[in-house]
């Protein structure tokens, strides 16, 4: 007999600042909707274990998307999108992920995402606090200049190989070697629009001066780093959670920059108290 997985997949249609997207996505449990952005010049298939986790999707409704232009998700159909060079900025990665959330229907969904992925969950808690229950900004801060450079597509190099081997040495050296190189092998598959990705990661994205914008009242925020981690480290997401009154800020030990995939069950650990922490500001509202 087969042993299939239970997660699905499938495309949804989405307009994005007058680009056509078609948006493919996998999914797995009940409950409320927890919506995870992969990194940069990735795919959602970082989130497979958590998709998978029954220990989690009992309780929540597990969405993982590839953001158009990587994974199975295509360039804008309705536009010649090869005559122009890719630099992803704050209002088209909130808009895309608010657009996809509408088009799924979801209430209150909690965001969560890492690396570029964490730092548009800032953006999103200052930009639609309403429309998110909460957020999990994950390997974030509030600037991480430094990383949009020419080199991530050198024409004398393997793009391939320049962006899987640029994020080896941040994972944890403890980590399975089974995790971190299917981590890199996911990087070999994601190089072209990695550069793009990193214009958002180091340039458009800037909330210095704005944290303090951020309701948590509205918009719950918990921040998550591995101490691994040195483009944005434990110190960079201590300091912008205590700029965001309200937020609070977790440590991971022994993990990298990539932790749901580097290394998911020390990566649980820590996620089921993000979660409750949420859970609890949640019921706090309510009460």
């Amino acid at each position: 007999m087969a042993n299939f997985s239970p997660v699905t997949g499938r495309y949804v249609t989405i307009d994005v600042m007058g680009d056509e997207c078609k948006v493919f996505f996998l999914e797995n449990g009940e409950g409320q909707p927890l919506v995870c952005q992969h990194t940069a010049g990735c795919h959602n298939h970082q989130w497979r274990d958590l998709l998978e986790d029954e220990e989690i999707t009992k309780n929540y409704r597990v969405i993982a998307y590839d953001l158009a232009r990587h994974g199975k998700s295509d360039p804008p159909k309705n536009k010649e999108w090869w005559k122009e060079e890719y630099k992803l900025t704050a209002d088209y990665y909130t808009e895309f992920i608010t657009a996809f959330c509408d088009a799924l229907e979801l209430e209150a969904p909690i965001f969560m995402g890492s690396s570029f992925g964490g730092n548009v969950a800032l953006q999103l808690a200052l930009r639609h606090p309403d429309r998110f229950g909460g957020v999990i900004p994950v390997e974030a801060a509030d600037y991480s200049p430094g990383f949009f450079l020419d080199w991530w597509q050198h024409p004398h190099a393997n793009a391939a190989q320049v962006c899987a081997s640029g994020v080896w040495d941040l994972m944890a050296p403890q980590s399975p070697d089974e995790d971190r190189w299917a981590t890199w092998f996911y990087y070999t598959q994601g190089s072209e629009a990695f550069k793009g990705d990193l214009y958002f990661y180091s340039v458009d994205h800037d909330l210095r001066g704005k944290l303090d914008q951020i309701d948590t009242e509205k918009c719950p925020v918990v921040m998550m780093t591995g101490d691994y981690d040195y483009l944005t480290t434990p110190e960079d997401g201590q300091r912008t959670a205590k700029q965001i009154k309200g937020a609070e800020f977790i440590e991971m030990n022994g993990i990298g920059h990539f932790p749901m995939s580097e290394n998911y069950p020390l990566f649980k650990e820590y996620l089921e108290q993000a979660l409750q922490k949420i859970e609890s500001k949640a019921g706090a509202r309510t009460a």
